[in-house]
């Protein structure tokens, strides 16, 4: 049988793809530049005070530059390695819980499935970006099964991810979890606004963005006639329109029986979960109050540095390091197994501007605080100016506070 793509020697060591080699000592080297990066540049006389929304003093190039060029090539080998591998613990997690049956373990394997279905979301992702190969269709064609297996319209979502990234930071033309204007904040309901941020409900945010977009936006993923989309984009997004339509209809006719279709929805929902929490915290909850630009003050750069770094303890090799999102939204080429190196060369060119992540414990329920303090606080976006910070609403503070007492 012919094969359909030719593809590189595989070079693969397994101790790069499987979820218990999570533990591997950093190079010396790399360690040595991560602690003269933490060192003071004056030698630990007084500091002035960093100013977030400054220029930085580099290029996007001088980071470029920093990064080994081998961090850049894409080894379709072993991304599909990595597919190959989060199939096969799914495959060994339905299997362990039909045989036990079980309903403790249900529970566990509800989580556990939720969590791998974000990983595969995480690889189709990477197929939108073309960093899984150098080729289109390999990466459509396994964009379209992992994302369709999940119910996400492959193309529909590739295309305003790509127009997230393109304008990230952007107050007026990013895509995703940006700054309401206090106009269109203001023109909310009041259920509406407690509801976009009061636990759990922005957690539950990613089916409702998939058929109505964010406040402020009209638009449906599901739509080729959408504003999303260009003209020449339409087929695309029909095509990931029927294949979600296929999956759906599959399931009703498999998982008819109401404890499968309930397990589905669990198993979608935890998913669901993982996919809100990790794209908002890449965006909000920094202790600092973080900008955001239009106008003349907005590039690509400036944009791409406002994004934050996030440590998911064991989870980190799950969800394909997915967490290291800062060089990831600079320089979307780059496959997902080499952004932990490429961060590592690229620290100590983005000095202060690369806010170090709080450190996890195995699992990362210190980002559950992380997440109820930027509700509280980042509600809109301030005035007209090309520098914009979030502020807090008092009044959705206030009902807050009456309602728990």
């Amino acid at each position: 049988m012919r094969l359909l793509y030719s593809f590189p020697r595989p070079r693969i060591s397994l101790r790069y793809i499987w979820p218990w080699s999570w533990a591997v000592t950093a190079p010396k080297k790399t360690v040595a530049v991560a602690k003269k990066e933490a060192e003071p540049a004056n030698g630990g006389g007084p500091q002035e005070k960093f100013e977030s929304a400054s220029r930085p003093p580099f290029k996007i190039g001088d980071v470029r530059a920093a990064i080994p060029s081998h961090c850049w090539v894409k080894d379709p080998w072993r991304s599909m390695s990595y597919v190959l591998r989060d199939v096969v613990v799914i495959a060994a997690l339905a299997l362990v819980a039909g045989r036990l049956n079980s309903w403790i373990f249900w529970q566990i394997y509800w989580l556990a499935q939720g969590t791998m279905f974000w990983a595969i979301f995480v690889l189709g992702h990477d197929c939108g970006h073309g960093s899984f190969s150098d080729s289109v269709r390999l990466n459509n064609v396994v964009g379209h099964l992992l994302h369709s297996a999940i119910l996400v319209p492959y193309h529909g979502w590739r295309i305003s991810h790509r127009t997230h990234h393109q304008n990230h930071g952007n107050v007026d033309k990013d895509e995703s979890w940006h700054p309401l204007t206090e106009k269109t904040y203001r023109g909310l309901a009041s259920s509406s606004r407690r509801l976009r941020f009061r636990l759990p409900f922005p957690l539950f945010a990613f089916p409702a963005y998939l058929w109505w977009r964010s406040p402020g936006k009209e638009g449906s993923h599901f739509l080729p006639s959408s504003s999303l989309f260009h003209p020449k984009e339409k087929q695309d997004v029909m095509a990931s329109t029927i294949c979600w339509s296929a999956m759906v209809a599959s399931l009703h006719s498999v998982l008819g029986v109401w404890p499968r279709c309930g397990a589905q929805i669990l198993r979608r929902a935890v998913f669901i979960m993982w996919l809100d929490l990790v794209t908002y915290l890449h965006h909000h909850g920094h202790r600092e109050r973080l900008p955001w630009y239009r106008g003349k003050e907005w590039n690509y750069l400036r944009g791409g540095l406002t994004t934050l770094d996030r440590d998911y303890g064991w989870i980190n090799n799950i969800h394909h390091d997915i967490g290291t999102h800062v060089v990831h939204h600079l320089f979307p080429q780059i496959p997902h197994y080499n952004l932990v190196e490429a961060t590592k060369a690229a620290k100590p060119v983005l000095g202060k501007y690369y806010r170090e992540p709080e450190k996890s414990g195995p699992l990362p329920v210190h980002l559950f605080g992380v997440l109820l303090r930027s509700l509280r606080v980042d509600h809109f976006g301030s005035g007209e100016e090309d520098v914009v910070h979030y502020q807090t609403d008092p009044r959705l503070c206030a009902g807050r506070q009456q309602n728990s007492q």
